[in-house]
């Protein structure tokens, strides 16, 4: 068996992945300028890779190139958090009971190692690390509910989600209240208790929804003020 001949996609693909973590865990915020020249010098890369990574970061709106000023980091507008939310809520809620109806006693071990592994993230207060844990969680639910078009429509909006998962889990007065709702749907899934499991998830994410919201509004007024 030979090794496989290197493609010259696998570092455009490693370009992106760095910058895609690098947004979504706050490296880079919104409305930051991401100046080509300063990424293919952190990077060692060329500035060909960078931009073809940017072209795809911008297809998934986590990117916008603005013209005559270049690529910044997206924003995500109050209305569409909300939607992005109410989408989540419904379909999140329907996998979390699909999930305990249907997933096998391992995969339900697998959710609950998940969670503690996510509760010592927050100890760690690592927000990298809460994202990872967060990522594995849901990846072991709606990847095993039964209905690939779910997971298919929620990985479309997994960057977005991840940006908005940081403005909400890592809140000090959030993070902790985020444990227990998970700690009860653990509970929910081992008792294969349908019901609740999509009661508890549905209403995890509205209750993310309420903080991200409330951290949107707050960094709008700021920069309100800046600006006056």
């Amino acid at each position: 068996m030979k090794i496989g001949v290197i493609q010259p996609d696998t570092l455009r693909q490693k370009v992106e992945d760095t910058v895609r973590r690098a947004i979504m865990s706050g490296l880079y915020l919104p409305g930051e300028r991401l100046i080509e020249r300063e990424l293919c010098e952190d990077l060692g890369v060329s500035r060909a890779s960078v931009r073809e990574a940017l072209r795809r970061l911008e297809a998934e709106k986590l990117v916008e190139i603005i013209p005559y000023k270049g690529p910044i980091v997206a924003t995500i507008s109050r209305e569409e958090a909300r939607q992005i939310y109410a989408l989540r809520a419904v379909l999140e809620g329907y996998a979390a009971r699909e999930f305990a109806l249907k997933a096998s006693d391992e995969m339900i071990e697998e959710f609950s190692q998940a969670a503690q592994e996510l509760g010592r993230a927050a100890q760690n207060n690592s927000r990298e690390e809460v994202l990872q844990a967060k990522s594995r969680l849901y990846d072991t639910m709606l990847g095993n509910c039964g209905n690939e078009l779910v997971w298919e429509i929620l990985r479309g909006l997994y960057s977005r989600i991840n940006m908005l998962r940081a403005t909400s889990l890592i809140n000090p007065d959030r993070l902790p209240k985020s444990l227990e709702e998970i700690d009860t749907l653990v509970q929910a899934f081992r008792d294969r208790d349908a019901e609740k499991a999509q009661e508890t998830a549905s209403m995890h994410v509205m209750n993310a929804c309420e903080v991200a919201l409330r951290n949107l509004d707050s960094k709008a007024g700021l920069s309100g003020q800046k600006s006056s």
